[in-house]
């Protein structure tokens, strides 16, 4: 078995701490990304709920698998779209 010196030690405990830092850091970012895509998703199935009535399982799926900036598209066609397929239209 290899001799570790304390300068050694040091830095391996110290790249350590920074490895354990970053990995936290990018697992609260990702954490918070979920949170809000799911808040905004249920708020946004809420409202489309209320205006056109109980959604197609397609349209929920498409909902909990949708990117922020999806979202965020159907959010404002939500408010002038005379049916569901309008906010939801690819074209």
């Amino acid at each position: 078995m290899r001799y570790v010196t304390s300068v050694e030690r040091h830095a391996i405990k110290r790249g350590m701490e920074q490895g354990l830092e970053q990995g936290l850091e990018q697992g609260l970012k990702k954490g918070k990304l979920e949170g809000k895509l799911e808040g905004e998703a249920t708020i946004l199935q809420r409202l489309l709920t209320k205006r056109f009535g109980p959604l197609p399982e397609e349209i929920q799926c498409r909902l909990r698998t949708a990117t922020l900036d999806q979202l965020d598209l159907w959010t404002e066609r939500l408010l002038d779209a005379p049916t569901l397929s309008t906010v939801f239209d690819e074209s």
